[in-house]
């Protein structure tokens, strides 16, 4: 999301800034043009914290993630700042493009969709239950290679059948992976805005399709993108009727986070002895999400491979 405010803000006042960034994400601005280095305690540098409070009005205002930044920069700086495009804004290099995707000899294939079977623990109201990913991928098999990716300190059930490269990537691994990826199947997370943000190779199409098991957490005009298949139950269920509940856990994860006493889901589903899911999730069935893969196929945006 901050990749795409910086774009705007040069968009909307060229030449009229020199913009830097100090992340935990460092490698999503590898090859970034819009960045030029700065040292904090050079003359007429100015250090701004930046924030999308933004978030707070999710469930009452019309916008998305994706005006959360430029909103703010706006009132810091005093300048209208229009979002251009309905993505984040990352760049490859052109040796990163022509580069066989990581994984090749682990037997990631030319085409595959990459799945996301987990999660991070701090939100595990994001959870699906893993047999439902499970029979996704059996329904495609044959037809469709997944690889399933995570980082390995998060959750992250192994599934059969895939090319497994859980904590196997790194973050620019992963960006690389994303650009050769024909779609995408996970949950509300970084992959699902990484799958718009990354350019898609030379081709007929221009976006990445991508498959968005949402549940009620979040409003889906906050989240979802224009051309995903995005599967919300908000307006179902009383929890999440005037939008996303914003609940943080389900399964409770015993770290002694305060996440696991309090803005707990209110309507929990025990699906296996280990595994609480919220019902919101729960409603969303495997056939929900295999259908939606295959709209991609038989609407033609994909052609399956053998």
């Amino acid at each position: 999301m901050l990749t795409a405010a910086v774009r705007d803000l040069h968009a909307a006042a060229p030449g009229q800034f020199q913009t830097d960034v100090r992340t935990s994400a460092s490698a999503l601005w590898e090859n970034n043009p819009h960045l030029t280095p700065l040292r904090e305690d050079e003359p007429g540098v100015e250090s701004l914290d930046m924030h999308y409070p933004l978030i707070h009005q999710s469930n009452q205002r019309p916008y998305h993630f994706l005006h959360g930044y430029p909103q703010y920069l706006e009132e810091q700086l005093g300048l209208r700042i229009p979002i251009t495009r309905f993505q984040g804004d990352i760049h490859l290099s052109a040796a990163e493009q022509q580069a066989p995707p990581p994984g090749t000899d682990a037997g990631v294939p030319e085409h595959f969709w990459i799945v996301m079977a987990g999660g991070k623990y701090d939100f595990t109201a994001k959870w699906w239950n893993p047999d439902f990913f499970q029979q996704v991928v059996d329904r495609f098999r044959g037809r469709v290679t997944f690889v399933q990716c995570g980082e390995s300190g998060h959750w992250h059930p192994r599934l059969r059948g895939v090319v497994d490269l859980v904590g196997k990537t790194s973050i620019r691994d992963f960006v690389r992976l994303m650009y050769h990826a024909d779609g995408v199947l996970c949950g509300v997370t970084f992959a699902m805005h990484l799958a718009a943000a990354v350019p898609v190779k030379p081709g007929p199409y221009q976006q990445r399709p991508c498959v968005v098991i949402a549940g009620g957490r979040e409003s889906p005009h906050w989240e979802a993108y224009p051309h995903h298949q995005f599967l919300s139950t908000n307006g179902a269920l009383t929890c999440c009727l005037n939008g996303g509940c914003w609940k943080s856990r389900c399964q409770l994860v015993g770290d002694g986070d305060e996440k696991d006493q309090h803005n707990l889901c209110e309507q929990p589903v025990q699906v296996t002895p280990q595994l609480c899911i919220p019902r919101c999730m729960h409603l969303i069935r495997p056939e929900d999400v295999i259908r939606r893969v295959e709209l991609y196929y038989e609407a033609g945006v994909l052609h399956y491979t053998t």
